[in-house]
């Protein structure tokens, strides 16, 4: 047992949802609770009904029966769909949150990066939640003075150290978040899927950082959505899904179970229903192509349509927007598109049929996930499909003129001209020279 770093055994994590808040009580209805309450939860437990929670709570399990350990180490990515159960994990390997069942031992200091600005006080400027936030995660103070200037440049808020982190942007809380929670030299560094927030060059830093921290033995546990830079940096992967621990083993081997188990259950259509208390509902969305007609099946280069059908049950604000995702075959953003800085009238109650057409698709030959959502600015969401709609690009070329040559499979594929230039024009350049 000497070389585990975490042990855990057994944990299972119960919420309650639905629960109606209760109006105060009159100095008669608190009264009669007192007295009539023991013969209300007795019946309550004869009827198969919960003894702590009134009428309309619904519980769920986040979590359950996980067990696993993690030798000290160890780089272990752990994947799923949303809401698998992965923050929920390292919340309680973080000690944020406690188990409803089982336990975990973790042996070591932990450096954590869990959420945008965790442990930070919005009211604190970026220097004195340096020092909160180190100090919680077990940092003497000469300590952090002696890395509090490593710390600042590797998050690149110099300038705004002394500005209150109510005034960051998202970028700008990850990247002094993480700067922290990495150099705090921790025993164990636990990352969920916040680095996707910041910009592909700090993303970059965050992974050689990560790298680095692996290579001097250090135990690090990665949560992210990211299957390269998972492959990159774990020698070991687990998968959850519904709380449950489904696949673990060797990353490659889990991250193709993983895609394959992602693609599952993808139609080329897509049907919904309007959930009651929701702000808008995506009732059906559709693929077309060149010809308008819905497809599977893509030629290469050939444009293409998202089709979708929302239902305002009243009317949504002003700056509600579509968006569109698509995802390649190893569940790579291949590009984001939503209409914000556009016309689109989609506000008033009732039924929107909504088309994103894409006019120029360079997308290699291969699979494809689109997910499509509503959402209002700067960070709500109205309603998220992450699994919407599937489409497959052919490697015969819409267009006769554009080729497509296999051999690299690139992320996209971009149409290009080739020509032989004029000898006598160029030896009269080079002459000018």
């Amino acid at each position: 047992m000497s070389d585990i770093a975490i042990h855990i055994n057994g944990i299972s994590k119960q919420f309650h949802i639905g629960a109606m808040r209760k109006r105060r009580e009159s100095t008669f209805e608190a009264i009669s609770s007192t007295v009539m309450g023991p013969f209300r939860r007795a019946r309550s437990v004869l009827k198969g009904q919960s003894a702590r929670h009134g009428e309309g709570t619904q519980t769920i399990w986040a979590l359950r029966d996980i067990s696993f350990d993690v030798h000290a180490g160890e780089v272990i990515g752990i994947v799923g769909h949303n809401g698998a159960g992965k923050s929920t994990l390292l919340k309680i390997l973080s000690r944020i949150t406690e188990p409803t069942e089982g336990f975990a031992e973790v042996h070591g200091r932990v450096g954590a990066l869990l959420e945008i600005g965790t442990g930070f006080h919005p009211e604190l400027t970026g220097r004195e939640n340096v020092y909160l936030n180190a100090a919680i995660l077990g940092m003497r103070r000469e300590e952090i003075d002696r890395k509090f200037d490593e710390i600042v440049a590797f998050a690149e808020v110099e300038k705004f150290i002394d500005t209150p982190v109510k005034h960051y942007s998202s970028g700008m809380g990850v990247r002094l978040g993480f700067a922290v929670a990495a150099h705090v030299d921790p025993e164990i560094l636990i990352v969920d899927e916040v680095l996707s927030v910041g910009d592909a060059a700090f993303q970059r830093k965050c992974l050689g950082k990560m790298s680095s921290v692996t290579e001097t033995g250090r135990t690090v546990l990665f949560v992210s959505h990211n299957m390269d830079a998972v492959q990159r940096l774990c020698t070991r992967c687990i998968m959850l899904d519904k709380g449950q621990v489904v696949a673990d083993g060797d990353t490659q081997d889990v991250i193709s179970q993983y895609l394959t188990r992602y693609r599952e259950g993808l139609s080329t259509q897509y049907t919904g229903e309007i959930i009651a208390g929701q702000r808008t509902s995506l009732v059906s969305a559709s693929l077309h192509g060149y010809n308008d007609d819905e497809t599977a099946t893509l030629l290469f280069g050939e444009p293409f349509t998202v089709q979708m059908t929302w239902f305002n049950p009243d009317k949504l604000p002003e700056d509600a927007a579509y968006a569109v995702r698509i995802y390649d075959d190893r569940d790579r953003l291949v590009t984001s598109i939503d209409s914000f800085h556009t016309d689109l009238e989609n506000t008033t109650p009732g039924y929107h049929t909504v088309r994103c057409h894409l006019p120029h698709n360079f997308m290699s030959p291969g699979e494809y996930r689109i997910a499509v959502g509503a959402y209002v600015r700067p960070h709500t969401t109205l309603q998220n499909v992450d699994r919407c709609l599937k489409v497959t690009i052919t490697e015969v070329a819409h267009d006769p003129n554009f080729l497509y040559t296999p051999r690299n499979k690139p992320v996209v594929a971009l149409p290009s001209e080739w020509a032989r230039a004029d000898a006598r024009a160029v030896k009269q350049e080079h002459a000018a020279l």
